[in-house]
């Protein structure tokens, strides 16, 4: 048996905190500026100057680039995620939060430079922060077909 006292355990490390990225920070603001359009029955691009406007601190440039680009190819954008989705369902079946997400991943996807793997998982992690338990696994899948549809090649069917 021994006679001198237990030594204290060190204090546990504190978390370390989650850094989340500009482009991650802008992909959240968009989907706030989209989801919030729907909502309130606005248009996109004066949701988007409304928030500009009052914005402390300012809009980063992808917000406003991924705001915009949905404004300007939604009717495509919309095409392809209709496209993708089973059977039976339609786009405004889809939950707001999802269908902002499935938005702006495709645009990033079929307009942007942005690698498909990083827009897909990117729209999992807004759904999986916003919305039902089951939208990560529904994004994940709308977005890979729209994926693989694109790797098919031209006039690929979507169809999952």
């Amino acid at each position: 048996m021994s006679d001198s006292a237990p030594t204290p355990s060190a204090p546990a490390a504190p978390p370390t905190p989650v850094r989340v990225s500009a482009r991650s920070k802008a992909r959240k603001r968009a989907l706030d500026i989209l989801f919030e359009s729907e909502v309130r029955g606005t248009g996109v691009l004066e949701t988007l100057a409304a928030r500009a406007a009052d914005a402390d601190p300012p809009l980063r440039d992808y917000t406003r680039t991924l705001v915009e680009g949905v404004a300007d190819h939604q009717e495509a954008i919309d095409a392809r995620i209709s496209a993708a989705l089973a059977k039976g369902w339609t786009l405004p079946r889809t939950p707001r939060v999802d269908r902002s997400a499935l938005r702006i991943a495709v645009l990033e996807i079929d307009h942007l430079a942005v690698p498909d793997a990083v827009a897909v998982s990117e729209a999992v992690r807004l759904v999986s922060e916003l919305s039902t338990d089951e939208s990560p696994s529904f994004v994940g899948g709308v977005l890979g077909a729209i994926v693989n549809s694109k790797s098919a090649g031209p006039g690929a069917s979507v169809a999952s």
